[in-house]
C-alpha cells in the first residue's frame, strides 16, 4: 500500500535490533505455525481457535483465528516473502469490527543481529476515525508491536 493521504490512512511502525541472524528471524515470521510462540496477541484468549491453510510457510500461507472479544476474529495471508529480508501480510479483521491492512516485516542485517521493522498500514475506516478521536492507532497498537518484537527476540534467541 502506498503512503497515501495521512488523513485517510494510518501507519504504525516499531523497530528492534534482535541478536540473531536474519534467516532465523525470517523463519519465525514466514511460518504461521510459529506465531503462537511470539505473537503479542496469542495470550488474549486461551480457548482461541486457529486454522492454518494454504502453503505451509511463505507466500500463500493462511492463518485464521476466532476468539473472545479481546482476540476477535480474522485472517492473515502471506502475500510476499523474500527470504531472509522480509514478509508481507494481508491482515483482515472480521470482529470486533471489520478492517483490512497491510503488515510488513523488513529484516536488515546489522552487526551480529537483525534490524526488524514491523509496519502496519491501512485505510482509516469510520470506526478507526471515531477511535482516533480518543486515541491514535499508534497508541492503540504500538505497545503490542513492542511486546511482540521483544517476544520474537526471546523466541529466536532461546
Amino acid at each position: 500500500m502506498a503512503d497515501g493521504d495521512a488523513r485517510n490512512t494510518y501507519t504504525v511502525e516499531r523497530q528492534a535490533l534482535i541478536p540473531a541472524p536474519p534467516a532465523r528471524v525470517y523463519a519465525a515470521l514466514a511460518d504461521f505455525h510459529d506465531w503462537p510462540n511470539w505473537s503479542p496477541w496469542e495470550g488474549l484468549d486461551p480457548d482461541m481457535t486457529r486454522t492454518f491453510s494454504g502453503a505451509d510457510a511463505g507466500v500463500g500461507a493462511v492463518y485464521e483465528w476466532k476468539g473472545n472479544r479481546k482476540a476477535g476474529e480474522g485472517r492473515m495471508e502471506i502475500t510476499a516473502a523474500e527470504e531472509p529480508s522480509g514478509v508481507t501480510l494481508a491482515l483482515d479483521f472480521l470482529k470486533p469490527f471489520k478492517s483490512s491492512s497491510t503488515t510488513r516485516f523488513r529484516l536488515e542485517p546489522e552487526g551480529d543481529g537483525t534490524r526488524v521493522t514491523w509496519t502496519m498500514q491501512g485505510p482509516k475506516t469510520f470506526v478507526t476515525k471515531v477511535m482516533g478521536i480518543f486515541t491514535s492507532m499508534d497508541k492503540l497498537i504500538g505497545k503490542d508491536f513492542e511486546k511482540g518484537l521483544s517476544q520474537l527476540e526471546a523466541h529466536v534467541t532461546a
